[in-house]
């Protein structure tokens, strides 16, 4: 009798931890329309796309574990739209992921989509528009995920802010890609101004007094769409920082005036945690940091973001740091923090190697199944500039992958699988002795649940002596990044890789004339972009796409498909 009441005590036990954690997770429903307005994130107005009147676009803040039904309506008249879940995996919904041509049609002018997908691990993530060169536009906006009812943060704070970066050209987008696509490429130029949290201040400075330039000092009412954003805070407490950077091309460095920052978190995954100065964010990456409000409550602070990896010709963004009782009307008396030279290769590569696993963290296979070297490089077609990988400048189809895969639709795309390996005796510290390559849409078909090395290899662009930062963003997945290198990757290289605790990504950064190796697993069945980050080098072609276990995804939706050759097969089978 007493073992049969033990059992019967465990067994409700058991079932109310599932029924209170089934019923703790929460679907959040959620409608928004997208449609282009004026607005000023400089000071000087332009047009920038907004969600439900916003820009940027509402933050989404959820906890692990919930579902999101985001009725998505587009109202922008003549061109379509798709949103991508940035750092969100998408197990069991690739539909869902937000890539045009890729796992979805784009949404046309006054049609309705529902993405519908869970949240499955908290971090700092943020969703931009994944379609043309929209997110230069504009397309972007915060997504937090908070840990599970119930669940603590590895670590103690008193408070958060929530920071998204961007870059700013008063040239629209749609400019941007006919300058890019002309013959000759007409190049955008470096963004007239950085944003934090969609604001910035282009014909005036907030530090104009501290500057050597004839930047002008801003006066401003604190109302304006351009005023600084401010952070209020009150002494002697710990506050997180979540940092985004949803840049077009600025790779940039972050620095609180008088104060250290703790990385802890990085891509919604934990880091050892290590103090720094300041630290560089490139587009596509995320951070937490937690800085202590130890110095005087009498002044303000600079928060600041300044440009790396181009010579600036951007000036740096502002927001204040505001210790309560002081006015946020009061600047900050100190400079802004000194930033590092914007070429200073060696101090970044430093912040990079500093980024370790917490332990605990989830742990690489210790040998890969298949090695794919993904050569960098700039090119030529029919005269026109692009990014070619392997020779290979990513064309994208008009039938999205995941529909022509997962039914057997022929003359989708290339059939033929792109090179694992660039031209043999490619010399990457030159240009090209022939500099010509051609387009493609075929698929990197990669074996379910193997484990792939991809090593992403920097090279001399078209220029001599220009090569360039690369951040490379994976969708569906999160890859440890095993190792860093100078020159051309050797397969002897991978004896050095640090399977021991290698961070835990979604976005990479490849440094110029240099190598960077990342291993994952490919267990998300899918169709997956993989992309440098930097808009226009991805107008240009600068992607692949992976394909894995395409066979098994369920519930595809028709809306998703229901364009080019799939949407022929819809209507001729009566499903559309």
């Amino acid at each position: 009798m007493g073992v049969f009441v033990d059992l019967l005590l465990v067994f409700i036990l058991v079932t109310v931890g599932i029924i209170s954690s089934a019923t703790a997770a929460k679907v959040r429903h959620l409608k928004w329309e997208v449609e282009y307005m004026h607005w000023s994130p400089d000071g000087q107005e332009g047009v920038v796309i907004a969600i439900n009147g916003q820009f940027p676009g509402p933050t989404i803040r959820a906890r692990a574990g919930d579902t999101l039904h985001l009725q998505l309506t587009n109202k922008l008249h003549t061109e379509g739209v798709v949103i991508h879940w940035h750092g969100i995996r998408q197990i069991g919904t690739p539909w869902a992921d937000g890539t045009a041509s890729i796992s979805q049609c784009a949404i046309n002018p006054g049609e309705t989509f529902l993405y519908r997908f869970k949240v499955d691990r908290a971090g700092t993530y943020f969703y931009h528009g994944h379609y043309g060169m929209q997110r230069s536009a504009g397309l972007y906006g915060s997504l937090i995920v908070d840990v599970a009812e119930g669940e603590k943060e590895k670590f103690e704070y008193d408070g958060e802010f929530n920071i998204l970066l961007s870059d700013w050209w008063h040239k629209g987008s749609h400019e941007q890609e006919v300058d890019l696509s002309s013959k000759p490429m007409r190049w955008i130029g470096e963004p007239q101004s950085l944003l934090v949290n969609g604001r910035g201040q282009f014909n005036c400075s907030m530090a104009a007094h501290f500057s050597n330039s004839s930047a002008v000092q801003c006066k401003l009412r604190g109302s304006e769409q351009y005023a600084p954003y401010i952070l209020k805070v009150h002494p002697n407490k710990t506050y997180r920082l979540r940092i985004a950077s949803s840049t077009a091309l600025a790779s940039l460095n972050l620095a609180i005036g008088n104060h250290k920052m703790r990385v802890v978190e990085a891509d919604g995954n934990y880091v050892k945690p290590f103090t720094v100065d300041n630290i560089d964010i490139y587009s596509g990456d995320s951070y937490s940091v937690l800085f202590r409000t130890d110095q005087s409550s009498s002044q303000n602070y600079w928060l600041s973001a300044t440009v790396r990896g181009r010579e600036p010709h951007t000036p740096p963004a502002f927001a204040i740091l505001n210790y309560l009782p002081t006015s946020a009307s009061i600047l900050p008396i100190s400079p802004p923090p000194p930033s590092p030279r914007w070429d200073d290769y060696a101090y970044s590569k430093a912040f990079s190697n500093k980024i370790r696993a917490l332990p605990g963290s989830p742990k690489p296979p210790q040998t890969h199944n298949r090695r794919i070297v993904l050569l960098n490089t700039q090119t030529y077609i029919n005269g026109y500039t692009k990014w070619s990988i392997n020779n290979v400048s990513l064309s994208l189809p008009s039938t999205p992958y995941l529909g022509s895969i997962k039914y057997g639709v022929g003359n989708a795309f290339d059939a033929r699988s792109p090179p694992d390996r660039g031209p043999p005796g490619y010399d990457v510290m030159r240009p090209a002795p022939n500099p010509n390559s051609t387009y493609g849409s075929g698929v990197y078909m990669l074996k379910f649940n193997s484990t792939v090395d991809v090593i992403l290899q920097n090279a001399n662009a078209l220029k001599e002596n220009v090569s360039e930062i690369h951040p490379w963003h994976l969708h569906g997945h999160d890859f440890w990044v095993v190792g860093y290198g100078e020159g051309e990757f050797r397969e002897r290289d991978a004896a050095r890789f640090n399977l021991r605790d290698p961070p835990f990504r979604n976005t990479a950064v490849i440094y110029p004339y240099g190598w960077t190796a990342v291993r994952f697993v490919a267990d998300n069945p899918g169709v997956w972009a993989f992309h440098c980050h930097i808009e226009p080098h991805l107008h240009l072609g600068m992607g692949v796409v992976f394909a894995e276990g395409v066979d098994l995804v369920q519930g595809l939706p028709n809306a998703a498909i229901a364009c080019g050759l799939t949407g022929e097969m819809l209507i001729k089978n009566g499903t559309h």
